[in-house]
């Protein structure tokens, strides 16, 4: 591959922090009027004098509210990462902007299989004090664990 050396820790560490910014924006759109909905539907109630089973209600409602929004964010993080890291532009909004791709091992565009393959391997590389994203800085082809299992490559332009 011309004009491409492999990407180590520090070009993806960068990537993921430009990404996390934009997948927090696009959370808060959603979270905070869902939020703004339990806080009005919890003050209404409080002031209309809430009884024991009613508290109870409310809380589980918090709670549901705050497990689906940790599904909901899960589900969006990983379309995001597998649909852009399989498009066209190989890499996501961050990795496009400081010039990183990722291919399969022969320097070909991704499946979007794969690249949710690759997103989903990224729980194993956060174990153990995130020894597995940390392997992209001394591995031969600068891959993390999500790349070795996922069989990919990340490249700087």
């Amino acid at each position: 591959m011309e004009n491409l050396k492999y990407a180590g820790f520090w070009w993806r560490f960068l990537a993921y922090m430009l990404d996390a910014i934009i997948i927090g924006v696009i959370q808060w759109i959603i979270v905070i009027p869902v939020l703004a909905l339990i806080g009005f539907s919890a003050a209404s109630t409080a002031s209309n004098g809430m009884n024991e089973t009613e508290a109870i209600g409310m809380v589980g409602a918090i709670v549901g509210t705050a497990m689906i929004n940790y599904l909901a964010l899960i589900v969006l993080m990983w379309l995001y990462f597998a649909i852009m890291e399989s498009s066209k532009f190989q890499g996501t909004v961050g990795k496009i902007a400081i010039g990183l791709v990722v291919t399969d091992m022969e320097g070909n565009r991704i499946s979007f299989a794969r690249a949710t393959g690759r997103y989903f391997g990224k729980i194993l590389s956060s174990l153990i004090f995130m020894i597995g994203y940390i392997l992209a800085g001394f591995t031969q082809k600068k891959q993390a664990l999500h790349d070795m299992l996922a069989g990919t490559l990340v490249w700087k332009k």
